[in-house]
């Protein structure tokens, strides 16, 4: 995950993460590797703390043409 990738480049660890952002270290872990995705809330908070817009680890998509 994006996310995961900044942390380890900027020397970021994921008990100073959660302590930041209050999310508990199992969700941020889980959500951190894949197994669980992040509310909207909880992301926007991540962005918050890392001092980034909430804009910066998405990439737009549109949705899948199905019946088309």
């Amino acid at each position: 995950m994006k996310i995961k990738k900044y942390l380890d480049k900027n020397g970021i660890s994921q008990a100073h993460l959660s302590r930041e952002t209050g999310i508990d270290t199992v969700k941020l872990n889980l959500g951190l590797n894949g197994n669980r995705r992040f509310t909207f809330d909880e992301y926007c908070i991540i962005c918050g703390v890392l001092g980034v817009n909430t804009d910066f680890f998405l990439k737009p998509r549109l949705p899948d043409k199905k019946g088309a």
